[in-house]
């Protein structure tokens, strides 16, 4: 396993590695927990120190186990969470965010996003995350789950281009990100988080992807990460709780892909010719 890992960089300068832990769907099982606490530990072990969670996951529960995962190691993890729509006005987010907070464990956030668009305009959510950078509760601020659309209508509010970080779902099947999106933010240096990067485990299954892992002596969720990896600016925070995926998915930044895998990966998963909705999980 390669001693260190590949880096993105923020808009802000802030240097991180390229790949981090989801934990979508964590929280959900009580008896759960102490995997999901150990999954947390070997990741930063393993350096891959972005942990990745939302107010929303189990209810807030899940933030107190991250808390808990994170409670002698604060300072090793880059942590980043998410405001709910519903709660994005502007002291709806400041309130959210101190909830948060105690959940975690923590006093500030390296990361906070608005986890997709709602009702509340985006100049209050902007303005309350403004306001949490000045008090110290956040380090930076960004979206989840903004297009195009959605990401020049928060750069044409003021403090919008502070945005450091657009987390939406890409994988070898959701490519349409592509044609617009992705060159958009790698255009602004904004950093792209890439959830369920291997499809919740379906892409695992596929034929093609199959024959590339075997073709590399890898197997095939290391091969959709590197595809990902080899991504200008781009993310991957795959979830698991279990110790040895956790390996596996460290191991992808092993792997180089060739011109002759791009290729075929490509006629598998064809690369989009025209503009495409923004796709969500």
């Amino acid at each position: 396993m390669n001693g260190t890992l590949p880096t993105i960089t923020l808009p802000s300068g802030q240097i991180l590695p390229a790949l981090g832990l989801g934990t979508w769907m964590m929280g959900e099982i009580s008896d759960a927990a102490t995997d999901e606490i150990a999954a947390v530990n070997h990741a930063l072990d393993l350096g891959m120190t972005v942990i990745d969670t939302a107010e929303i996951y189990a209810d807030g529960g899940l933030e107190h186990i991250i808390g808990q995962a994170l409670k002698s190691r604060r300072d090793e993890a880059y942590l980043v969470s998410k405001v709910a729509p519903w709660n994005a006005s502007r002291d709806g987010t400041i309130s959210a965010c101190e909830v948060s907070l105690k959940r975690l464990g923590t006093d500030c956030l390296d990361l906070y996003l608005l986890h997709w668009r709602g009702e509340h305009p985006l100049t209050d959510t902007v303005d309350a995350f403004e306001t949490l950078k000045r008090q110290g509760k956040i380090k930076a601020w960004g979206v989840s789950n903004f297009d195009v659309d959605d990401m020049e209508e928060l750069f044409a509010v003021e403090n919008g281009a502070n945005c450091q970080a657009n987390q939406i779902l890409y994988n070898l099947s959701r490519r349409g990100v592509e044609y617009d999106l992705l060159p958009w933010c790698q255009e602004r240096g904004i950093a792209i988080m890439a959830y369920s990067p291997i499809e919740q485990g379906r892409l695992l299954r596929h034929r093609e992807l199959i024959h590339v892992a075997k073709a590399n002596q890898a197997t095939p969720a290391q091969v959709a990460l590197a595809f990902l990896l080899e991504r200008d600016n781009v993310l991957p925070i795959p979830k698991t709780t279990a110790t040895t995926r956790i390996e596996e998915n460290r191991g992808s930044v092993d792997l180089d892909l060739t011109e002759d895998d791009q290729a075929r990966l490509d006629a598998a998963f064809p690369p989009p010719q025209r503009k495409q909705p923004l796709e969500m999980l």
